[in-house]
């Protein structure tokens, strides 16, 4: 397996602080906008921070490859410029689509195929 990749080491490290007995990284991504912080990426699921809690709390919300219904690419704009012309993604888990804009579309598309991967073996 190839070396984690990640925006922010303080990310990172909340990340690997929180990981099980085996679980690896796969990306840990820098998020923009309203509500989440940042996205991780591991071999057994996908750790979304939330910030949209009431009174300023935070949480890392663990979403579960076997749980994880759908992702999406997300897009105001028209599909001209390509599929993964957009950087943003929603991860479909019951009930909940948590919703992450990326700082570039590169990240959104690695993020997506790893997720993507994981939800269709």
């Amino acid at each position: 397996m190839s070396q984690p990749v990640f925006d922010r080491r303080g990310q990172y490290e909340q990340i690997v602080s929180g990981l099980l007995e085996g679980e690896k990284v796969i990306a840990v991504y820098d998020a923009i906008g309203a509500g989440t912080g940042f996205i991780g990426i591991t071999d057994r699921r996908v750790i979304v921070q939330d910030k949209s809690f009431v009174g300023k709390k935070t949480a890392l919300v663990s979403l579960p490859y076997a749980k994880i219904t759908s992702v999406a690419v997300v897009s105001n704009k028209s599909w001209t410029g390509g599929f993964f012309s957009t950087s943003a993604i929603a991860v479909t888990a019951g009930a909940n689509v948590h919703e992450v804009e990326f700082r570039g579309h590169d990240k959104a598309h690695h993020a997506h195929n790893a997720i993507l991967w994981h939800i269709t073996r």
